[in-house]
């Protein structure tokens, strides 16, 4: 079955996925390149980060269960229907930081002349920004 796989900054589709009690499986190079998690002696890993696995996260075959990985993690997850497509969001610990910090997010919005800016090229200043919706 093919999937694709939006995890991060990651768009990938894995043709190898196998779709089993609504979970996503996973070969751990099919892993890796979808993730950047490879399944390591310790668990798996992202740089120096390590999440020791849980037994039943991989499978006989040495395929790693996406889903619970992703459930472990505090990362939501969204399929459509057919299960083609698969979607993580950030973990919970990667919002909560985010809320605490009181950083914006990056944007890139045009003016009324078109011209393009970013929140990030007024880093330090002071900015107000303005916005208004119909509904």
């Amino acid at each position: 079955m093919s999937v694709t796989i939006l995890y991060g900054d990651r768009t990938t589709v894995v043709p190898g996925a196998l779709e089993r009690g609504g979970h996503v499986w996973l070969s751990p190079t099919d892993l890796a390149s979808a993730t950047g998690w490879k399944l390591e002696d310790v668990g798996l890993c992202q740089g120096d980060a390590c999440v020791r696995t849980q037994a039943d996260w991989v499978d006989a075959e040495g395929r790693v269960d996406l889903s619970a990985f992703a459930a472990h993690q505090g990362q939501p997850e969204l399929h459509e229907a057919a299960g083609n497509l698969r979607a993580y969001g950030a973990s919970v610990n990667t919002r909560r930081d985010a809320l605490f910090s009181l950083e914006a997010p990056d944007f890139t919005l045009p003016d009324l002349d078109g011209k393009l800016h970013s929140l990030s090229d007024y880093r330090g200043k002071k900015v107000f920004l303005y916005s208004w919706g119909s509904y």
